[in-house]
Parts: structure tokens; sequence; C-alpha cells
């Protein structure tokens, strides 16, 4: 009878040994937690960072089983926001949201990102059905590139209507922030061409306007879910810092999400991202 036990859990060992998961998830300190577990944790805070790699599936997907979740829990308090939206696309993507306007008339005036259509319409559809608030909380391009070439001086030749869809001026920045010191080491890398150095203020003025765009949105007893690029929230820089700022008080989540080799364990310079950080296999498919 030992040897019968012994041969079946051998046999189970190597059916899991030999299994692909899509990912696995990992608190700060590295250890291994479930998709429930983190929900639990997250339903708690008053805001929460899914912070994405722009191109996988996976992150995707549970961003939409997040957001289902959170829903359940938090009902019409749920607000969405997401940086894949230009504030200045608010008043086509609401009237959408209302109904007022076809798809067809949203998908030609809003300047939706190349995969709208697999992983970001799940989240603005769902927000439909059940009458959700969702936020365009990035800066518009075009001042974002205006600071990338001219600092943040650049703005100051914007006349009001178009600080409409900014962070107030003058934006607070904080260079010695690791995330901005790093991004300005990898612009001056070898093989890159050579600029003024303000790249991580561009960074900044969207890191900048989307902690504006939350909190002017916030309101006490809800519960906000925004959805960003992974680097925006690393950390707890980016825009968690900005709302610090601003909002010390708020009880705020973080989710990052890595791409390694190996999914059995978080790497070491993986550790800490977030408060949660999903961990997927490098050699995931892409959604473009």
């Amino acid at each position: 009878m030992k040897h019968i036990v012994f041969l079946i859990f051998i046999l189970w060992a190597g059916s899991v040994s030999a299994d692909k998961p899509a990912y696995r998830i990992f608190n700060a300190d590295g250890n291994p937690v479930d998709f429930h577990t983190m929900q639990q944790v997250l339903e708690a805070k008053d805001i929460v960072f899914f912070g994405e790699r722009h191109n996988n599936p996976i992150a995707h997907w549970l961003q939409l089983e997040l957001t289902r979740h959170l829903y359940n829990h938090a009902g019409d308090s749920l607000l969405l926001g997401a940086e894949m939206f230009e504030a200045d696309d608010q008043l086509i993507l609401q009237e959408y949201l209302n109904g007022r306007i076809a798809e067809k008339n949203f998908k030609e005036e809003v300047k939706l990102w190349t995969n709208y259509q697999t992983d970001y319409r799940p989240l603005v559809e769902y927000a439909k059905r059940h009458g959700l608030a969702f936020i365009a909380t990035n800066i518009p391009r075009r001042y974002a590139s205006m600071v990338a070439k001219g600092g943040f001086e650049a703005l100051e030749s914007l006349g009001q209507p178009a600080r409409e869809y900014i962070a107030p001026l003058p934006v607070d920045y904080n260079p010695d922030l690791p995330g901005y010191k790093r991004m300005l080491k990898m612009h001056h890398m070898p093989g890159r061409k050579s600029g003024s150095g303000n790249l991580p203020k561009a960074q900044a003025i969207k890191d900048a306007t989307m902690a504006h765009f939350i909190l002017d949105h916030f309101k006490e007893g809800s519960l906000f879910l925004h959805f960003n690029g992974t680097y925006h929230t690393n950390n707890k820089e980016g825009i968690v810092w900005y709302i610090r700022q601003k909002a010390p008080h708020l009880d705020m989540g973080t989710i990052a999400t890595v791409s390694q080799n190996r999914l059995d364990q978080l790497a070491e310079e993986n550790q800490g991202l977030a408060d949660f950080i999903l961990v997927v296999p490098d050699n995931m498919t892409k959604t473009h």
C-alpha cells in the first residue's frame, strides 16, 4: 500500500513540474500568494494601481477579473481610470459610456491605442454595462512631447483651455526619485541619441496629471482602480508619489507586472516593486 501511495505522489509531482503556469503572484517580500488573497487586500484600499506590461495578455485578463471582483465588493462606488485615455478625450468617452454616441463614432474620434480592441475595450464595455465612471487621466501626448523637448517651462505658453487637461502648474518635480534617475541614465546610455535630459520630466508630467485627475474624481468611500504602465507606479513612485504630496491619508495598493524565465520564485531585483508582483513567463505571447 505504501508503495502505491508513493508512486501516486511521484506521478503527481511529475505532472506539477511538467505544467506550464501562465502566471504567479508574489507579495512585496517575495512570498507566493493567490489571486483571491490579493483581491481581499486590495478591496480595502482607497486607490488601487494595476501596473501592466502594455502588450501582456495575462495582465489584461487579470485586470478585467480584478475589476469584476472589486465591483462585486464596492458596487457603484467603484471608479475606473486609465493612462490609455487622454484627458481631452473625456467628453467623448463619457458620451459613449452614457449611450449618447455609437461605438463607431467613439473609435473614430478618441485617440485609442493600437491594442484597444483586445486589451482595453473589455474594461470600457464593463464600465458601460454597469454604469461605472471611467476617467481619462493621462495628459494629451502633444503636451508631454512639449515637456520632452523644452522642459516644464514649455507648458507656460499654454492658454487656460489647454491647462484644463494637465496638472496645475507649476508641477512639483523630484529628480532624485530613483525611477526618474534610472530613466535619465538609460537615456544617456551608449547607442542612444543624446538629448536635453527632459525625458524624466515628460514622465513626471504624465504622473502628475494622472494623479491630479484621480484625486479630482476620488470621493471618500469610493474605490478607484487605475490601469497604467507598471513603471508609473513601481516602487510606489510616479503617480503614487504625486498623490502622496496632496493626499497622504489615502490608502493605496499597487500591482506590478514583470516577466521572468522562471515562475517558481520572485527574482531579487523584482522584490519590493509593489504590494503584489504579477510574474508572467518571458516567452508569453504578446497582444501587439
